[in-house]
Order: structure tokens, then sequence, then C-alpha cells
């Protein structure tokens, strides 16, 4: 993987702030070898969270305060043998909070991590593995040659191993994980796969890479920055776009998936998934369209990996009179884009991110647009946003203050979930302060607006519950002038002619697009594994954070992500693509670890709380 951080040059004389870290460390790291956790935990504060990706706990876990630590430390210490703690660069100090970056060794594996000091202990500590000891990815002095010199009258050339490979993969060899869903949640993992050397396959129903991405409303672009959106290996061209239109960024994506050689089946469709507890894999059956009809093959992977992502079951509402209603209706995920509705009279049910990207493109081409609003929204101007709320961390001016892509990950990473809406609360502030008048002309049209449970706003939203808010590209503004109509309540039938709510008004409609979002991901696994595996499973995603859909109790982590779960052998992986690219690596490892037969032992397995 691409370096995260770089060794310092050596200090002759440390500094204050330097001193303090090398002696936790050196502290930190005595009391793993003597495996003393409660020794180990007494240099953490009071209040105190450590967080780690895969080092310690093979598993995604954050652990509060010294109770939580030395009972983590207790279960781990002997099979991580961790040492050589060390930090890689000058730490920091601000505000009496000392940073640093650290690196060390497992028994297993290489870890990268950060700290944060205080004068009663560690307040912060994330910890990640970053490689396997022996099964390092082929990069820099281990770059693999590509070409064989000499003359060889066996020669395989590289295309005639890729095709060999192509041909034998589901056939002659089974790959040892399966990944359904292509979107750019399943590239990015297969392209760390291949770099670690695990038989993989990669299946989506769509024709091409990037089909996803192709199929959606014409309009739609990225709401996140290119900063923020880089791939795993290989970023994007210092000249593109800041906001990457769908078919830009579908054509990179299927570029991507044939220059990372990932094994990448198209339109593939999974039937069923049941897994053999005796065998300890999986049988996978599919649907392969191919020149001669579809065929139906039978893999037997031993790790199944669920990528269909945030946006994978749309959530489409049962109403009465769908089956009388004379005009158009679809969800937002098979909207085919504006133009065959010049003139119509359109109603979008949702006001979120599709919501104002399908009004906003309806009113461009002269349909008449209403917005049925059925509960608050928080919204954020994207160039306001972009500055206040990224800036720091995924922009031009971070990368040239020294904050590479991968960097503010590990940054952002190393914020504990529980205490990360402190941070973003004053961030929320600022950017109500600075767009007041946009907000007071918002509300005046009658929008309901919020800026979440806690004032917390639109990434705490997105982590806790993934909906509710709309990065705003422009299409606020024509709520806000009146342009684009805005009704609200909840739709209780569709009559003939229209909508009719629960105030008992009806909307006139030739059209109405359901942007009413997507469900659980785990609500894939009972469609192709089965409801009972479903709900072992428990729901996916949020924090647990007892706040609008986010039901307690409190979790640490996102649930079900990136990480085992109670159903041996079954993954989730999905978000944006920063969770692509970031999270990828620590589920790559965790499955290469289990190919090569390591020993895994997972400490705190996701526990069940809720269903779908």
């Amino acid at each position: 993987m691409t370096q995260t951080l770089e060794p310092s040059a050596g200090r002759d004389e440390p500094s204050a702030a330097a001193q303090r870290v090398d002696r936790w460390l050196a502290d930190f790291e005595a009391a793993l070898a003597d495996r003393d956790p409660e020794r180990a935990a007494g240099l953490f504060a009071t209040t105190s969270f450590w967080r780690d990706l895969v080092a310690f706990t093979w598993n995604l876990k954050t652990v509060e305060n010294r109770d939580g630590i030395a009972e983590m430390v207790r279960a781990t210490m002997d099979s991580t043998d961790a040492h050589g703690f060390h930090t890689t660069e000058e730490p920091t100090e601000a505000d009496g909070v000392v940073d640093a970056w650290i690196a060390f060794e497992t028994a297993v594996g290489r870890g990268r991590g950060h700290l944060r000091l205080t004068d009663e202990g560690a307040w912060t500590f994330l910890t990640t593995l970053y490689e396997l000891k022996g099964h390092e990815e082929p990069q820099g002095e281990a770059r693999p040659m590509g070409a064989e010199h000499g003359a060889n009258r066996e020669r395989v050339t590289w295309s005639e191993a890729r095709e060999a490979e192509r041909t034998e993969m589901g056939t002659t060899r089974q790959p040892y994980v399966l990944v359904i869903g292509g979107g750019q949640g399943g590239i990015a993992l297969g392209a760390r796969l291949r770099q670690l050397g695990v038989p993989h396959v990669v299946v989506d129903r769509h024709a091409r890479p990037g089909d996803q991405w192709r199929s959606r409303y014409k309009s739609l672009c990225l709401h996140d920055p290119v900063w923020y959106d880089h791939l795993p290996y290989l970023d994007f061209p210092r000249n593109w776009p800041v906001f990457s239109p769908k078919d830009k960024i579908a054509d990179w994506l299927e570029m991507y998936t044939k220059v990372m050689e990932v094994n990448y089946w198209s339109s593939t469709t999974c039937r069923s998934a049941t897994y053999d507890e005796t065998a300890k894999e999986w049988t996978v059956v599919l649907d392969r369209d191919g020149p001669d009809g579809s065929t139906e093959i039978t893999l037997h992977p031993k790790q199944l990996v669920l990528a269909t992502g945030m946006s994978g079951k749309p959530n489409v509402p049962e109403l009465p009179g769908q089956d009388v209603f004379a005009g158009e209706q679809h969800h937002s995920s098979q909207h085919p884009g504006p133009d065959a509705y010049k003139g119509k009279r359109v109603v979008v049910i949702g006001s979120n991110n599709s919501a104002f990207d399908i009004c906003g493109a309806l009113w461009e081409v002269g349909a008449d647009v209403t917005m049925v609003q059925r509960s608050s929204t928080h919204i954020v101007r994207s160039d306001t946003l972009m500055d206040l709320g990224l800036g720091d961390l995924y922009s031009e001016r971070a990368v040239a203050s020294g904050v590479t892509t991968q960097k503010a990950d590990m940054i952002f990473a190393s914020l504990p979930y529980r205490i990360m809406h402190e941070f973003q609360q004053p961030v929320y502030a600022a950017i109500r302060e600075r767009d007041q008048d946009f907000y007071d002309r918002l509300e005046a049209s009658g929008f309901r607006h919020d800026w979440g449970d806690d004032d917390s706003g639109l990434f705490m939203k997105y982590l806790r519950r993934g909906s509710g808010y709309y990065i705003d590209v422009g299409a606020a503004d024509l709520v806000a002038n009146g342009d684009v109509k805005l009704a609200h309540g909840q739709v209780t039938e569709l009559t003939e002619t229209g909508v009719k709510l629960d105030d008992g008004s009806e909307l006139p409609a030739d059209l109405v697009v359901y942007a009413t979002g997507y469900g659980s991901m785990n609500g894939w696994a009972a469609d192709l594994i089965s409801p009972e595996v479903a709900d072992k499973v428990g729901k996916v995603w949020g924090l647990g954070s007892a706040t609008s859909k986010d039901p307690g109790p409190w979790e640490g982590e996102q649930r079900n992500m990136w990480k085992p779960t109670q159903q041996e052998g079954l993954w989730f992986h999905g978000g944006n693509l920063h969770q692509s690219r970031h999270y990828s690596l620590y589920l790559a490892l965790q499955l290469k670890a289990r190919a090569e037969g390591l020993d895994t032992p997972v400490y705190g397995l996701q526990e069940v709380h809720h269903t779908r």
C-alpha cells in the first residue's frame, strides 16, 4: 500500500514533547512485555479511547477508559506480542495535547498509529495493521519484474497468464473470496486482494464496471471533492475535476478495474448463497451472461463479502393506489434523467441528496416540480463544506501543507466516534454563521431544516444513519425561491391522477419519484442467503448513538462493517469512496490472514441489538 507516514530524521536533542511520547511508548511497551494490563491501562487518562483497526483485535474495535483498555490488553497481549513502538515524526504540542505519529510491530505484522497525550496520560490511541510479515505487497524494491529476460521455449506472457487465470477461476480453481457488488467498494477491495495474492472474484449484474454510475440520472456528480475520493494505489490525475461527473467516474472505475487486474465478472447475478458449517465454505449460485446466453455457475468460496453499498437495496414504499396511478412511478435509483419530462407535473417524495438533484435537473428542463418533505433535512452548501468541513484534510490546501490523502485518512481515523461530534459541532456552528442568510431564506420558504440531533451536522448524520442530509450544489436555492414547490406530510395513497397527503391535499402528477432512500445492507443478506442469517448478523451501519434512526446501545464502531460478523465467513463492505479506499485495507488484511491460515482471534465480536 502507499506509505502513510515516513520516518523522520534523527533528533539530536529531543523536544520536551518528544521525550514525553518516547517515555510513554517505552512504558506502554514494557507493560505489554510484562503482561501487566492494569499497568498498561494506567498510562491512559481517566477518560480515554483506544481505537484498534485489526492490529490487536483482528477486528475494528474501540474501547474506552482504563477498565475497557485493561480488558482488551488482557485478552490480546499474548497473541499480539506488540513491540518496537517508536515515533515516525517529530511530535507536536498544542493546547496541552501532544500529538504523535507512531509505528510498531506485532507477532504477525507491522502497524502504524497515532497518540494524543495529556498531562493525565493517553487521551486517544489509534493502532492499525498495515501489512503482514512474509505477505507484504509487492511494491518498491519488491515490485514484479513484468518481463522475463532471456530465452525460454516455455515462456508464458503476462496476457497469457491473465487469460489462464480468467479461464480457470471458478472452474478448475475456486476463489478464496467472492465479492458480490462491483461498485467502487468491491473494485477497491478486489485491487487490495490482487496485491495480496488472494484468489478472488468480484461479481456485478451490470454489463461493465462503472455502470452503477452510468445508469443513474444524468446530472449526478460526486458531492465529495477529488482529494477525498482517490482509490487505493492509483490517485486521480492532478487535473481531475474537483467533483467527478458520474460518467467520468464510471470510466475511471472501468479503467481501474482493468489495470489493477481485478478478477471482475460483469453481467453476473447472484441467485443464492448457503454456508456449510462443516466444510467452512459457501455454495453460491450465479447466473453469468455470455455470448451464448446465461450460464449457471456454482462457486465455493471460503469468504463471502457483500459489497452492495450504502445505496444497495432501495426503500420503495408500498402505498394504496400504486396500481391505479395512471402516470409513471419509480425509485430514484431507477430515474433515467429529466429529458422526457419537460412540461410534466412531477412529485418527488423525499428531501435528501437524490431528491434535490432530481428536482434541480427536472426544473432545468421545464418540468413542474413539487418536493414532498416528510421530515427535516440538514443542508450544507458545497463550497462552505469544502472550506470549513474538509479543507484542512482533503483539499489542495491540505496537500500543500503535507497532508496527503493517506495521512488525512489516518487523522480522521484517530478520532474516536464517541467524541467525534464534539469536533464537528464547532465546524457546523461556523458554517451556520457564514451562510446564515441562505438558511434564513430556506426556512422562510417553509423548508424544515435541522443541524442533527446534537448540532453536529452532516458527517455525523451520515455515520449514524446514512441519510437526512443534502450537500447543496444549487438546487436548495430553487426551493428557497419557490421555483421548486414544497409540500409537507406523509403520503397516504396514490390516486389515478396524483399523490394524496395525510392532510387530505392532493398533488397532481404525471410522474412520481420515490427518493425514499435505501435499507440496511443486511437486507441483501436476507434476499441472497436467508432472513435467518440476516437477523443473526443484525443491523448493518450506524453507531448506536441513540439519535434519530440510530438506536442504542453504543457500539463504538460502524455496525458489522469491514469486520467479522456473527455469521462466519460473511463480511460487509461499502460506504463512500473514502471509506471504500481506507477500510478496504483492513478488510483485505483480515481475509489474507485467514487465507494463509494465520491465527486470527477476534476480540469483541459484533453483538446484535437490532435486526433490519
